[in-house]
């Protein structure tokens, strides 16, 4: 197993070095006429850049103080997404070098000014009895010929300019996507509204409104206002029940209980409810449990209650098997009445299978971030069985939020982040 682990290790760090350094040579090196001040500082950047990235990710899983996360976060965290998109942005800019050199080679040289030339005379030298004009004292005549109006200032080679050129695109539009990511996810979460029909939903309950919100991200970046704005967001769909599905936080309740506090604020007629995810059990997942009943949300924890016309039933994330905390469904659904429709709050979408066998209506999940940076998204489906939206498996359909907030970078790309309202239908109402 630690063979194993240092050889992704050593291959992960073999990536990062290799992505900088063809980034660095395309951006830096290849746009510069040599060593000078413009490379020192380009260099610079591409090493401080990875340096704060790995002290930011080790920062946060090795729990160092609170402050010192929060000053590595914002520069390392941005720089991860930053580099992801310098570097597809740069390989996609291999493509045009060929057809910018072939259009430059019918035109003069960029940047190349020639002045033209007055009128050329003979030289004739001074007339008989008139002396020769003095010249400046240390000037040596120039040679008939070379007058200097008539030359060609210097300008960079088409090798070079179209390095510029093609560096500066790029650059342009990795920052230029990576600052509208970042907006997107500190502006909040916008509300998403779908439809779900259940056959054993009586009519009683149509329209019945559930507020899904996964993925918060409590962290060293994102804090109490961000916490503020998404249950603003959530209060403003007056929903029926909401449904916290995982990820709440990353970090302890010491150092981020005063941004949770805000979460004390949801409302809805028949309650909050919260299921553990994944980074729960990084953070000290009892400790949070104990906390956001504090808040007045209702863990569910391999647990199940008896809403008025239907289940809502809750299994801990698949994590917690290494604290002796996994998922139970028999305990949260073994004894269920199965006439009954059942909501199952599970974090995770790969649970939907066991869900299935229970006879699960609807299950409803996070944990992807709909794969948060694109093309994270590939990434994404091929470890989960549905990314985002709502899908059927059998009898039991599943819906996948892409979540409220962002881990890592507070950067979203191709994934914008949602609070989801959830209607449940009776197909016969």
């Amino acid at each position: 197993m630690i063979v194993v682990f240092v050889l992704a290790a050593a291959a992960a760090l073999a990536v990062l070095v290799l992505g900088h350094w063809y980034v660095w040579r395309r951006l830096v090196r290849d746009t510069t006429r040599g060593p000078g001040p413009a490379r020192r500082a380009g260099t610079a950047v591409f090493v401080a850049g990875p340096l704060l990235m790995v002290t930011a990710l080790v920062a946060e899983r090795s729990g160092a103080p609170f402050w010192l996360q929060r000053t590595l976060a914002w520069p390392g965290f941005l720089w991860m997404a930053l580099a992801l998109y310098l570097l597809l942005a740069v390989v996609a800019g291999e493509a045009l070098r060929p057809l910018l050199r072939r259009f430059l080679a019918r035109r003069p040289a960029p940047g190349a000014t020639a002045v033209p030339a007055p009128r050329t005379v003979p030289a004739q030298g001074p007339l008989p009895g008139t002396p020769e004009p003095p010249r400046e004292p240390g000037r040596a005549r120039e040679p008939e010929g070379t007058a200097g109006p008539g030359r060609t200032a210097p300008a960079p080679s088409r090798r070079l300019f179209v390095s510029r050129v093609v560096g500066g695109t790029a650059a342009a539009a990795a920052v230029g996507t990576v600052g509208q990511g970042t907006y997107g996810v500190l502006r909040g979460p916008r509300v998403k509204r779908v439809t779900v029909p259940l056959a054993r939903l009586p009519r009683a309950a149509h329209g019945f409104r559930i507020a899904v919100v996964s993925d918060i991200h409590l962290g060293p970046v994102l804090g109490r206002s961000f916490a503020q704005r998404v249950v603003d967001t959530v209060n403003a769909t007056q929903p029926d029940l909401i449904a916290v599905v995982g990820d709440l936080v990353d970090g302890s309740v010491k150092d981020l209980g005063p941004a949770a506090a805000p979460l004390a604020g949801l409302t809805a007629r028949h309650g909050a409810y919260f299921v553990t995810g994944n980074h729960e059990y990084f953070s000290g997942a009892e400790q949070w449990v104990a906390e956001v009943r504090t808040l007045g949300l209702h863990p569910l924890q391999n647990a199940r209650t008896e809403l008025p016309h239907f289940d809502l039933a809750g299994v801990n994330d698949l994590q917690g098997e290494s604290e002796g905390q996994g998922p139970d469904f028999g305990r949260a659904l073994g004894d269920r009445d199965r006439a009954r429709a059942c909501v199952l709050l599970a974090h995770q979408p790969v649970q939907i299978h066991e869900a299935v066998r229970y006879g699960v209506d609807l299950q409803l999940s996070g944990h992807t971030h709909g794969g948060q940076l694109w093309p994270g998204n590939l990434v994404a489906a091929a470890a989960n069985p549905t990314v985002a939206g709502l899908a059927r498996y059998g009898d039991t359909q599943l819906y996948v939020s892409r979540g409220a907030g962002a881990w890592g970078p507070p950067t979203r790309v191709g994934a914008p982040s949602d609070v989801t309202v959830v209607e449940l239908a009776a197909t016969h109402a």
